[in-house]
């Protein structure tokens, strides 16, 4: 495969420049990694600000398995469900049900569970819901 460095132009003019096939998907390599490289250093300066955690793997894990992510975090925030509750105006068995997924959460109830938790509200959005959300487009 070639270099970045190595591409050669097959023809130019004053406007366009012509490159081997090859050589241009060097070239969109090259961009994506570098679009890699700026999220990576955006994202490792956000954590750095405080505006955003990195999670344990162990807990990424869990929920890819599908683990209730409410459940997750306030585990992860060291709470109680009965301190979580009681902090977020929930009743102990709304947030039980939540975090069991035989109740969906209304949205007043998810806003208050994701500012407790310190979180965005997609955040605590279950796995197939956003499996879902993909799969029917935007």
């Amino acid at each position: 495969m070639n270099d970045a460095a190595e591409i050669t132009p097959i023809a130019e003019t004053k406007d366009t420049v012509t490159l081997r096939r090859a050589d241009y998907q060097v070239l969109l390599e090259a961009l994506e990694d570098a679009a890699d490289v700026a999220a990576l250093r955006e994202a490792e300066a956000a954590v750095g600000r405080g505006e955003s955690e990195l999670l344990p793997i162990e807990l990424v894990e869990r929920l890819l398995a599908g683990d209730s992510p409410v459940r997750l975090w306030r585990t992860h925030r060291g709470l109680t469900a009965h301190e979580l509750a009681k902090i977020a105006g929930l009743a102990p068995s709304y947030l039980s049900g939540i975090e069991t997924g035989k109740k969906p959460g209304s949205f007043d109830a998810m806003a208050r569970l994701a500012r407790v938790l310190r979180v965005a509200m997609e955040d605590l959005a279950p796995a197939d819901a956003l499996d879902a959300e993909d799969s029917n487009g935007p």
